[in-house]
């Protein structure tokens, strides 16, 4: 199932207060990025992020799911209404994502 525009614009606006959040369409779903730097998605209508250390340890009782066949796990966040949370967790997650590959 594809995600909605509805849904990425949703979660668009709750990180509008950080700098250069940013998103590409891809396959019906969207990656995000902060600063340059891909921390997740929208899946189905579902926020995912990377499971670097500073995600895992804000959500030690998070579910981990397959964004689709084939690809690595990665944690479900169930409080997106949470402005502040979201916020703080994408920006201390940025250190521990990796670097834009040069083509």
């Amino acid at each position: 199932m594809a995600s909605t525009k509805e849904y990425l614009d949703f979660v668009i606006e709750q990180l509008s207060w950080l700098d250069e959040i940013s998103s590409r369409a891809m396959m019906g779903e969207y990656i995000l990025y902060y600063r340059g730097r891909v921390f997740g998605g929208i899946y189905d209508d579902g926020l995912l992020v990377k499971p670097v250390p500073a995600a895992v340890k804000r959500m030690l009782d998070a579910e981990m799911e397959l964004p689709y066949e084939g690809a690595k796990e990665l944690i479900l966040v169930d409080d997106v209404d949470n402005r502040e949370f979201l916020g703080e967790l994408i920006e201390s997650m940025w250190e521990e994502l990796p670097e834009k590959k040069k083509k």
